[in-house]
């Protein structure tokens, strides 16, 4: 399956935006002082582990899907330069 280089950066640009966004949610949930994340002897909530998990679903999805978009772009330059 060939991917234009338009779709191609799309996919790259969502993998890395996808990682830009839970790196800072995780920063915020880590930092919570409003008692959702955290209960008050300092334990993690069921709402902290939710959200962490989210979040490392997340990492997981926007590595591939930026990784396809990284692979196809590459490839895109590759064809042209090949046609040229």
């Amino acid at each position: 399956m060939k991917l234009s280089r338009g779709v191609s950066v799309f996919l790259l640009a969502f993998g890395v935006w996808s990682w830009f966004i839970w790196i800072t949610f995780v920063k915020n949930l880590f930092q919570d002082v409003s008692g959702l994340a955290f209960d008050g002897s300092g334990d993690p909530t069921g709402y902290f582990w939710v959200h962490l998990t989210l979040a490392v679903a997340s990492f997981g999805l926007g590595t591939a899907v930026g990784a396809i978009g990284l692979r196809g772009f590459l490839a895109s330059r590759r064809t042209g330069r090949e046609a040229s």
